[in-house]
């Protein structure tokens, strides 16, 4: 009997110190203020370090572009055909066409070619080519042949805002496409060129 009042009294005395702590339980407004305070500045100096979305789809973009242009000279040197690569710069618009032997065009079946295409966010911010020089706006027409792209030929992209670029660079005969970060000008240097593989 005086174990039961015992044990009775113990499990009284648990579920006083227990509505003690519940009751005591939370935060105070000056923790929750200096969490917060805490998380803001871990915020304010992470989140200028992450890379952004429209970095990536610049990226995206140029290297999207470099594989278009190297399965376009591939195509072309493995059927035998001419075909022409139009860009509005402006638009970003691209359009490939096939050139038949009377020099007729016409469109492309192939899905890979119809979809070539820029991100949303990215454009052009110019086209240098050695037939044509530097072309910052309009339209440029871009032939291949069965020996693969026609001249050397320089992509700038840039961001929507303007201030990030990236360069693809397609050199004629081979088809080697490069992609490098920035606006990079004229001919790759054999630096550069290794470094973007």
């Amino acid at each position: 009997m005086r174990e039961d009042r015992v044990i009775r009294q113990s499990k009284i005395a648990g579920q006083s110190v227990i509505s003690r702590k519940a009751a005591n339980a939370g935060f105070t407004l000056i923790e929750l203020t200096v969490v917060i305070v805490i998380l803001s500045i871990v915020a304010v100096l992470v989140f200028p370090r992450l890379p952004s979305t429209r970095e990536g789809d610049l990226r995206s973009s140029a290297r999207n572009l470099a594989a278009g242009l190297r399965y376009l000279v591939d195509k072309a040197i493995a059927t035998k055909q001419y075909y022409r690569l139009t860009i509005n710069i402006g638009s970003g618009r691209m359009e490939v066409t096939r050139i038949l032997p009377d020099n007729e065009e016409v469109a492309v079946t192939d899905v890979t070619l119809s979809r070539l295409s820029l991100h949303d966010q990215t454009g052009f911010e110019d086209i240098v080519s050695s037939r044509l020089g530097k072309q910052a706006e309009g339209e440029v027409v871009l032939e291949f042949s069965p020996l693969g792209a026609n001249e050397f030929i320089v992509f700038h992209l840039k961001s929507e805002d303007g201030s990030r670029h990236y360069t693809v660079a397609l050199y004629p005969g081979s088809g080697r496409v490069v992609v490098l970060n920035g606006y990079q000008d004229g001919t790759l240097s054999v630096d550069e060129q290794e470094g973007s593989r």
